[in-house]
Order: C-alpha cells, then sequence, then structure tokens
C-alpha cells in the first residue's frame, strides 16, 4: 500500500478543473479519483453492471462492449445453459449479495458456480478453464452497454482437449 498524503495534494494548475469536474457530477475526491483511474486503468473497456433476477446479488465488471461468449456444451453449463465471457478477477467486483451467494463444485471442483440463495440465478461464477478470473453471463448485464456478442461453441464433453487446443481461452482472465 502507498503512504498516504497528509493532506490535499498539489494539483497546481488543474486545482479548478479538479473542483469544477467535482461539483458538475457532484462527486467525493475519492468518488473522482475512482472514475477517473478506472477511465484510465481500463482504456477501451466499458463497467457493465449487473445481477441476478431478485437483485440480491449486484455486481460490475470491466469489460469489451463487443463481448466474446462462449456456449460450453458440458453436462452443467447444456443443463444451466450457461452462456458466459471471461474477465480477469481484477475487472470484477462483488457489489452487494456476497451473503446471499452458495456455491456448487463437482468432478475437479476448481469451477466455483456461485448462485443466488434465493432466485437460483448464476449471473457469474470461477469457470475452471480461468480459476483467477470470473465467468459472467452475459443475460444477466443491465441494459445500455452491450454493442454486440459474438458467440463460439466450445466443447466441454471433452474438456480437457477443447481447452489445451483453444489458443485463447487460459489467457482470458490475465489483465
Amino acid at each position: 500500500e502507498f503512504p498516504r498524503a497528509p493532506g490535499p495534494f498539489d494539483l497546481g494548475a488543474q486545482s479548478g478543473r479538479w473542483a469544477a469536474f467535482q461539483k458538475r457530477h457532484g462527486l467525493s475526491c475519492e468518488e473522482a479519483a475512482r472514475l477517473l483511474l478506472d477511465a484510465y486503468e481500463h482504456r477501451g473497456l466499458v463497467k457493465h453492471t449487473g445481477g441476478c433476477h431478485c437483485g440480491a446479488v449486484r455486481f460490475e465488471v470491466w469489460a469489451s462492449p463487443d463481448l466474446h461468449v462462449f456456449n460450453c456444451n458440458c453436462s452443467i453449463c447444456t443443463k444451466k445453459q450457461n452462456r458466459h465471457f471471461i474477465v480477469p478477477a481484477s475487472r470484477f467486483k462483488l457489489l452487494q449479495g456476497a451473503d446471499n451467494l452458495t456455491t456448487y463444485t463437482f468432478n475437479t471442483h476448481r469451477a466455483q458456480h456461485t448462485f443466488c440463495k434465493t432466485c437460483g440465478v448464476q449471473s457469474f461464477y470461477t469457470p475452471r478453464s480461468n480459476p483467477d478470473g470470473y465467468g459472467i453471463a452475459p443475460h444477466c448485464l443491465d441494459d445500455g452497454t452491450v454493442q454486440t456478442i459474438i458467440t463460439e461453441d466450445i466443447n466441454g464433453k471433452e474438456w480437457e482437449k477443447a481447452v489445451r487446443e483453444h489458443k485463447t481461452i487460459r489467457d482470458m482472465s490475465k489483465p
């Protein structure tokens, strides 16, 4: 962690712009800094928000407005119709509902299938292919931030072979 400055930091000639920006958008200093840092650190990405059906679970995720969604035919993805795109853990934030999530695992127990205890919707999970990231259900995103969805079928019935032969899936959770 970085040492904290003892008082307000010197913005020099940008002080007036900073104050006007905060006022115009009704933001605290921390909120304005977070907004600008997010915009800089996640260039080319948009902040999507989403959640489960009942609203108990809410999250935000930074991803492209053009989503690359996997349609897997493994046993659980088929039963749940689990279409998802993958993001690094650093681009995902659970906003509410941690206490309302429960987890189901099977087979290797690497995938963590999380879902809402109230409505049963899985809006995100930890995929076996990318245990350091999240698989996000695009149909659980709020309207307005997705431009396009490209869907790629993946043969989860032969999971090891499919992941071994796929050129990019394991890198999708890397920042």
